[in-house]
């Protein structure tokens, strides 16, 4: 703790995180303690790596996910405690009646509760990060999509969204164009004397059958976007701006595998990053090719993506693919980029050239038998780097 103080930036190995009850994890510890907000983590395919996805290459992306807030703050009261009694009991008889959307909603009296917290702060701070790393990238990868469920958790994971375009579009105002506002400018580019309504009525197919106040604010939405970027964002000029987009949660777990090549950085809350790094990594080689990086604005530190594996301690036997590029992060963090490249070479051509640890090995066609032990992997790489 005290040399990541002093130096800012560390690697670390997966700690275990008892299941039901014991400690509280010590990974979620240290990112909240050095308020580690945003976990990045890059998903990209090395030639070779067996998939059981046709075209695992064309996914390339990074995932950030937000480290410091939702159920993961772990705020929780198991079922049948005085303090979780209290809770149901304050929710059921105050709140919940207090509060006319949620009707005659009660919540079980057996039932153990948990908080998930989302901020404005927390939310935008991500976004804010994610949208600097997409200035970073080439032109044709500059697309931040906020992956949320806000049709459902309204006020969280929908606020989640809504923080993010606000962000977006405030301090990013000249770099951005947001995925509808680029439906807006399309519409007038193809027909310069468009008018609002018909401009409203093909971005909302369901325009016709709505309130004429809905309708009213679409129009309204329509000339807002016209009046205050076609000069700077029209004429095709925003497509050379980072497009900013939306998508639920459970559609993106599809659409990565079915249309991954239109994704880039993917910004989400803490519960969906974890499920959709894991997803992701699953489609370039599963969990042993995943590096994870938790950064803030002081402090960095680099993990593998996967957690511990007790059976294989000591047996020089596992994947080191995950840890290693976890450093190649960090390298880059620090601005060693010769190193970093240097690495990512050497790990390429080892797998390339069939030079991989068991996980890899029986799933290669056909398997490698025997294949190399976790040292040996780390010796292939090394050997590759010429």
């Amino acid at each position: 703790m005290t040399a990541i103080k002093t130096y800012g930036v560390a690697i670390k190995g997966p700690l275990t995180t008892p299941i039901g009850g014991g400690i509280r994890s010590l990974n979620v510890a240290l990112r909240q303690i050095f308020d580690l907000y945003a976990c990045i983590r890059p998903c990209r395919f090395y030639e070779g790596t067996p998939s059981p996805h046709k075209t695992p290459e064309k996914l390339d992306v990074i995932i950030y996910r937000e480290n410091t807030e939702d159920i993961y703050l772990g705020i929780e009261w198991r079922q049948g405690t005085e303090m979780c009694d209290r809770l149901i009991k304050l929710l059921n008889e105050d709140l919940i009646p207090g509060t006319p959307e949620h009707g005659k909603k009660r919540i079980p009296l057996d039932a153990g509760i948990g908080i998930k917290p989302i901020s404005k702060t927390g939310s935008q701070r991500l976004v804010r990060r994610a949208m600097k790393h997409a200035l970073r990238l080439p032109k044709n990868k500059q697309m931040v999509t906020l992956v949320h469920k806000g049709n459902i958790m309204k006020y969280t994971e929908g606020a989640f969204r809504d923080w993010g375009y606000e962000l977006a579009t405030s301090e990013f105002r000249a770099e951005c164009v947001t995925e509808r506002e680029s439906w807006i400018l399309s519409n007038k580019e193809k027909k310069a004397d468009i008018t609002l309504e018909e401009n409203a009525r093909m971005i909302d197919p369901g325009y016709d059958a709505l309130t004429v106040e809905k309708r009213e604010a679409i129009c309204a939405e329509v000339k807002e976007v016209l009046d205050s970027i076609w000069e700077t964002h029209g004429n095709g000029k925003w497509k050379e701006k980072v497009m900013v987009n939306d998508r639920i949660a459970d559609s993106i777990f599809q659409q990565i595998q079915t249309r991954p090549d239109e994704y880039s950085i993917l910004a989400t809350m803490n519960l969906n990053g974890d499920y959709l790094s894991d997803a992701a990594a699953a489609i370039v080689g599963g969990l042993g090719m995943g590096p994870g990086a938790n950064i803030g604005d002081v402090c960095a530190i680099f993990e593998a993506t996967h957690g511990t594996a007790p059976k294989h301690a000591g047996l020089d036997r596992v994947n080191p693919g995950s840890l290693i590029l976890s450093g190649v992060m960090m390298l880059e963090y620090m601005g060693w980029q010769e190193a970093a490249d240097l690495i990512k070479k050497g790990l390429g051509d080892a797998i390339s050239n069939r030079e991989v640890t068991y996980d890899l090995a029986r799933l290669m066609e056909p398997p490698v038998d025997p294949p190399l032990k976790c040292s040996e992997f780390a010796e292939a790489i090394i050997r590759h780097f010429q």
